[in-house]
């Protein structure tokens, strides 16, 4: 188990963590989320001992980590870590060596990793002559060449075709299946909510709401409703106060609303207003819930009360 306690960092005048507290299990994809500047990275890098801490501290099976602990980690950073001129089989060779691997063992792991991202090609090539995308999946294979107990992956899923991103999210899920311990941010939330188990949310350096995906979707204040018309001509607006409308095209309206709103009385509004054929009554999206959340915060750090 990974556990972030509490941790503090400044850069100057920018506090880039403020407190934050995380804790990542075993067998379980957790989700790392918040907007741009929220302290992601600093947080990330911290598991590393990449960022010297103010003040809280990172622990590793309930003790603080050792450099020997962090050997058996893998660590995807957002920005390109590999030696551009350096043939991906040699460069992911020489890195599981350092990870400890004898050179035959860390020779067969990187053929092995070259083979399950579809590379085994490239394994000749320099790194640079890669695309953006097959780049992403080299420095996928560079974190799991040594087989590591932990996996800290920022922004994996950038650049990567859907072929690209349903293959990653295989290789994830398959090491959390494992029992692996991961965390990886992301800014493409219904990748998030179609593949982890857990998120946490951070804004301005602390964490504003962690959990289950579908725990934090029954907590939340809103709901949805998705209802489809069968005349394009129908105009309907969800009755009540707090509606806030996500889409409005002919024959369709998706709107949120407040999570005491009465279902029925909502598709007998939509009833009222033409033939119905489809109505949808669900917990808001990850991306909804990301939206509601960070605004929350945002209301509260500026003093005033939410609306």
């Amino acid at each position: 188990m990974l556990e972030l306690r509490d941790l503090r960092r400044r850069f100057g005048p920018v506090v880039a963590l403020d407190g934050l507290t995380l804790r990542a299990e075993p067998g379980r994809l957790l989700g790392f989320l918040g907007p741009n500047g929220a302290g992601k990275t600093t947080a990330m890098r911290s598991v590393f001992g990449l960022v010297r801490l103010d003040g809280g501290q990172v622990r590793w099976r309930g003790t603080p980590i050792t450099a020997t602990d962090r050997l058996g980690f893998g660590y995807m950073p957002e920005q390109r870590g590999l030696y551009p001129k350096m043939r991906c089989h040699d460069q992911l060779s020489w890195l599981g060596q350092l990870h400890g691997l004898a050179p035959h063992a860390a020779d067969a792991a990187a053929a092995r990793w070259l083979d399950e991202l579809g590379l085994a090609d490239r394994a000749g090539d320099p790194v640079e002559t890669l695309s953006h995308g097959n780049q992403q999946r080299i420095q996928l294979a560079a974190a799991l060449v040594h087989s590591p107990e932990l996996l800290v992956l920022d922004e994996p899923f950038s650049g990567l075709d859907p072929l690209g991103v349903a293959n990653m999210g295989r290789v994830l899920r398959e090491q959390a299946d494992a029992g692996r311990v991961i965390v990886f941010s992301s800014h493409q939330l219904d990748l998030v909510e179609s593949l982890c188990d857990d998120v946490v949310i951070v804004h301005r350096g602390v964490d504003v709401l962690a959990g289950t995906i579908g725990d934090l979707q029954a907590r939340s204040v809103h709901r949805r409703v998705d209802v489809q018309f069968g005349s394009t001509a129908v105009v309907w607006h969800p009755p009540g106060d707090g509606v806030e409308i996500l889409e409005r095209r002919p024959g369709r309206v998706r709107a949120l609303v407040p999570a005491d709103a009465d279902a029925d009385a909502l598709l007998d509004s939509a009833r009222a207003a033409g033939r119905v054929v489809a109505f949808r009554w669900e917990p808001p999206s990850l991306s909804e819930l990301f939206v509601e959340t960070v605004g929350a915060a945002e209301v509260a750090s500026a003093g005033v009360d939410a609306p």
